[in-house]
């Protein structure tokens, strides 16, 4: 870990990730907030992150169990598991998924978060695919735990909460880049101020931030999403 580590970036990585080598259909990640909540931290697509948003709210579903215990929760078919989650199984169904894996971010016994690896069909995950979600898993925890050695505490209340409050910046930055370029998707959008902050060396927080005071080029940001 270096200085500059991003941690908001750090988590999209893994979700991005988490879709390219475990042939799923997207990811995303709940951590525990400074009050004992959850709160969604980081998504593959706009789909994956209403469910983690709707999940954290309703404090029901796989991914918050496996917060709970600690433990991974799968439903091969949600359609099937719809008595034991019936909110969740919904959401999950209107966004478009049928199966999850939820894996615990965990070092020890401290649980800061989990994993969720959603697929769009009925499916039975290879144990080698879930090996290795939960080895992603654990490095990223670990990565987070003790990045720049700072003490375990201080990184859960401060390193941590400030990865969920820059979802509430992303977010304004999207709304905001999305109104001005008038056709671009969330996820477009989304993935033009990645880019742009990865080709001009930016942290993908300090820029979202620049959106929303109005010091970035947003005619840049949003051209660079159609290159």
């Amino acid at each position: 870990m270096v200085d500059d580590f991003d941690l908001a970036e750090f988590l999209h990585m893994l979700v991005d990730h988490c879709v390219d080598l475990l042939d799923v259909d997207a990811a995303g990640v709940l951590l525990s907030d400074q009050r004992g909540g959850l709160r969604m931290a980081a998504a593959s697509s706009e789909k994956s992150e209403l469910l983690e948003v709707f999940a954290a709210e309703t404090a029901g579903g796989p991914c918050v169990e496996c917060v709970r215990t600690g433990e991974v929760v799968a439903s091969a078919d949600l359609t099937a598991d719809a008595d034991r989650w019936p909110r969740y199984a919904a959401a999950a169904e209107a966004c478009g998924f049928r199966a999850v894996h939820a894996l615990p971010m965990r070092l020890r016994r401290d649980v800061i978060g989990a994993l969720s690896l959603l697929n769009g069909e009925p499916d039975g995950m290879p144990v080698e695919s879930s090996q290795l979600g939960q080895a992603l898993a654990d490095v990223a925890t670990i990565g987070i735990l003790q990045q720049r050695s700072i003490d375990h505490a201080v990184v859960l209340t401060e390193q941590l909460q400030t990865a969920l409050n820059s979802r509430v910046i992303f977010e304004q930055a999207k709304g905001m880049l999305a109104a001005h370029s008038g056709t671009m998707t969330p996820e477009e959008v989304f993935a033009a101020l990645r880019g742009y902050a990865r080709s001009h060396h930016h942290r993908l927080s300090d820029l979202a931030r620049q959106v929303i005071d109005g010091t970035a080029d947003v005619e840049a940001i949003t051209a660079h999403g159609a290159s």
